[in-house]
């Protein structure tokens, strides 16, 4: 994120390269104003819900007996730590950044945190659909709970290495009588942040994807009649494909824009269409942070069943206690089934 919220900030004073004149850039302050704000705040709102629902049914119901809950859990925090952000990049597009330094590094710090903790979970859940499909004999042992807990610690520790260079540019300083708060990477780092993001970002996860999911598409065409691992598979490549499609739009412009002249787009125009661009595809991107849990609801079947037993089991009893439907826990009850390839229950996917 080398330019967040760009549009919460003055018009640029850059130069045109090819006139030398100053390249005025007031179309994407504009935008940022009114859309970013509303449509913010409708993502924090039904993210917080969300997510908070995802970790409550993993704790509560699902009891994080997996390594695949530990990933699924994980990967939630890594949603609510970008949405806790949220409000403020809201506020900072329509006015002006008035929370100060402290909170200004660790925005951007939890902005990236969220952003890279969020895809190496991801990817840590396709590998564990691999194993689980691929080599079900060995992942019987290696994918136990405390394994997860283990790759979760040092995962958070690679996404903590990897936010160091945004979080260490942060660029918090007093312009025209108001402050701004952005990621500022110097332009010798620059090439290197926006490779390294690329690779980690773009690269990786769909090498992962690649040999992951060829293995187990191999796997699942010769017991064509293992309904339930379809069902876990469905659920990870579905988390898989959403994150590419809402981070990959940013991931492209953003290497156009940190090598302009390499792709001849250094002039006021051009410049100007990738600072617009830069900010809508970020906009999309971040928007993704209340996407999983649309996911588990419309995909993940047993999501949806440990939903409905949550909801009558702690809500509906307490707001209706004379309503007898709510009473009847044992037709409610997520039915299981234990599967001899992955030792758990039928929907090994989690959710």
């Amino acid at each position: 994120m080398d330019r967040i919220l760009s549009s919460a900030e003055e018009a640029t004073t850059t130069y045109d390269y090819e006139y030398n004149l100053p390249c005025h850039k007031f179309d994407v302050k504009m935008f940022g104003g009114l859309i970013l704000p509303p449509l913010y705040s409708l993502v924090f709102i039904l993210g917080l819900v969300g997510n908070l629902l995802v970790i409550l049914i993993l704790v509560s119901c699902k009891k994080l007996k997996s390594m695949t809950d530990i990933y699924l859990l994980n990967l939630a925090v890594s949603d609510l730590m970008f949405l806790l952000t949220l409000p403020l990049w809201a506020h900072y597009a329509a006015h002006r950044w008035v929370f100060g330094e402290a909170l200004c590094r660790l925005s951007i710090g939890l902005y990236h945190l969220g952003y890279f903790s969020g895809i190496f979970f991801i990817i840590l859940l396709t590998i564990d659909r691999y194993l689980a499909i691929v080599h079900a004999v060995f992942a019987l042992k290696a994918r136990t709970v405390i394994f997860g807990v283990v790759t979760s610690g040092v995962t958070w520790v690679v996404a903590l290495l990897a936010s160091v260079p945004g979080i260490l540019f942060t660029k918090f300083q007093e312009e025209k009588s108001h402050y701004t708060c952005s990621s500022n990477v110097p332009f010798r780092w620059k090439n290197f942040h926006t490779i390294m993001r690329t690779v980690l970002s773009l690269i990786l996860p769909l090498l992962v994807m690649v040999i992951c999911y060829s293995g187990i598409l191999r796997t699942l065409l010769r017991c064509r009649n293992e309904k339930r691992r379809h069902r876990a598979v469905r659920l990870i490549f579905a988390i898989m494909i959403v994150y590419f499609l809402f981070w990959t739009p940013y991931n492209i412009v953003l290497l156009l824009n940190n090598f302009q002249e390499a792709f001849g787009l250094n002039n006021c125009d051009s410049s100007n269409q990738l600072d617009q661009a830069m900010q809508v595809t970020e906009t999309l991107g971040m928007t993704h942070c209340c996407i999983n849990p649309v996911i588990y609801a419309f995909v993940g079947e047993k999501f949806r069943r440990y939903l409905s037993t949550f909801f009558r089991k702690h809500i509906a009893k307490r707001l209706c206690k004379q309503c007898p439907v709510f009473y009847r826990e044992a037709a409610d009850r997520v039915s299981s089934a234990y599967t001899p390839s992955t030792g758990e229950q039928e929907v090994s996917a989690g959710l």
